[in-house]
């Protein structure tokens, strides 16, 4: 049984794509895009649930770790997109949660919401 694990091991790595398909090069950025991926997703929910603190540290370890794939021999171009993507989106997180928490973004969507609630009353009382 060792024997044909071996051969088989043998095989994957004689190939350059199925050697790649079979590393750790491959298989870390691509369980580690789910992270940008939730980030994206997240794009078009409401400001008001966005982690502040949370978006800061995703951005901070994002930064550092493009960085370290291209520190590591051979650089890892795969991992340093995902953290590049997941680095872009944090900042758009942030700057949605500081518009909506410090710029006035909260004022804007609350007024909004009266004005319709408003508008929806007037609407009824003059059916």
């Amino acid at each position: 049984m060792a024997a044909a694990i071996k051969a088989l091991n043998a095989k994957i790595r004689s190939n350059k794509y199925t050697d790649y398909f079979c590393s750790t090069h491959f298989w870390g950025p691509a369980s580690n895009f789910g992270i940008p991926i939730a980030a994206i997703a997240d794009m078009s929910k409401d400001p008001e649930i966005i982690s502040g603190r949370m978006t800061g540290a995703l951005t901070l370890y994002s930064a550092t770790f493009m960085r370290y794939a291209m520190a590591v021999t051979p650089a890892n171009y795969l991992l340093f997109g995902c953290h590049a993507i997941n680095f872009t989106s944090q900042l758009v997180q942030g700057y949605r949660y500081l518009n909506y928490w410090n710029f006035g973004g909260r004022e804007a969507t609350l007024k909004g919401k009266a004005e319709k609630v408003g508008e929806q009353v007037k609407s009824a009382v003059s059916k």
